[in-house]
């Protein structure tokens, strides 16, 4: 079970009674505020009783109000983001340029510590061990799939990316056993990955989703590298999350790297030499300024 409040409310607010998603919806909305309440206040605020608030606090696993607010204060302590840390209209520059950032951390952060090293694991073995390798993504998440692709194609292994539908189909069915797809979706949700990634295990090859946990897109993968990043992209395109998956793309490209062994720097060493003509001397530049 996560340590983090904020997210197992996250994820549990579907199970929650009427009332008591009303009580989520104020401390969702002011974690800070519902920190300094009492039971009465927060009620109050909810227009629900003190009972539903225990109910409430139960329902996430905590003894009562008070162990509540005591895993909240230690959830906004490490700086977790939270709905009201959006960027929103009256924002000034400094305002929505402090929240992008931090915002990013506070994701990288929480990835890091919820990331499940064993799923990690899986998926660097299926990719170092892949005869082909695809990575598929749409909208916000294309950049994301064609970055895996400048990143994975060193190393030494047919690597593809593929940005619009007709492709992605495509590809998934032409796919055969020993053949990885990776999908790449902040939501999950998104129909025309979800039926690419059924078409790509059905026609044998593995398919790892980078996404939420219990969405559409996970339940067709054999491997899920869980992503659960709380940002508002009703508005503004996917911002934290982007970066969180870049990062760990970064993480299993750097795994499959070290798969490879020694005596594959060579290949690489080779690799990045080749691009020594096309850059004038540092020695020359300094020279000049």
């Amino acid at each position: 079970m996560s340590s983090n409040i904020l997210e197992v409310l996250k994820s549990r607010l579907d199970s929650l009674s009427r009332s008591e998603r009303k009580v989520a919806e104020v401390i969702r909305a002011d974690p800070q505020s519902a920190i300094r309440s009492s039971i009465a206040a927060l009620a109050k605020s909810a227009d629900v009783s003190e009972p539903t608030v225990n109910r409430f606090c139960r329902s996430l696993d905590c003894s009562g109000f008070p162990d509540f607010k005591l895993r909240l204060a230690q959830c906004l302590a490490t700086g977790t983001p939270y709905v009201s840390k959006n960027v929103e209209a009256n924002d000034g520059v400094r305002e929505f340029s402090s929240k992008i950032f931090q915002a990013t951390i506070n994701a990288l952060n929480d990835t890091k510590r919820n990331l499940d090293a064993h799923e990690v694991e899986r998926a660097t073995d299926a990719l170092a061990q892949a005869r082909t390798i695809t990575f598929i993504g749409l909208g916000a998440s294309g950049p994301v799939a064609q970055d895996a692709q400048h990143k994975f194609f060193r190393l030494n292994t047919p690597v593809n990316y593929w940005v619009d539908i007709m492709s992605q189909r495509m590809a998934a069915a032409a796919a055969h056993r020993g053949d990885v797809l990776v999908f790449i979706s902040n939501t999950g949700r998104t129909i025309a990955l979800v039926e690419a990634a059924e078409l790509a295990r059905n026609a044998g090859a593995t398919v790892i989703a980078i996404t939420h946990a219990n969405t559409p897109l996970a339940d067709k993968a054999h491997i899920i590298l869980d992503v659960d990043c709380s940002e508002d992209t009703e508005i503004y395109t996917p911002m934290t999350s982007r970066i969180v998956h870049l990062t760990l793309l970064d993480v299993l490209a750097t795994g499959v790297l070290l798969r490879r062994g020694e005596d594959f720097h060579g290949h690489l060493r080779r690799v990045k030499e080749s691009l020594s003509a096309t850059r004038y001397a540092e020695q020359r530049l300094k020279a000049d300024n």
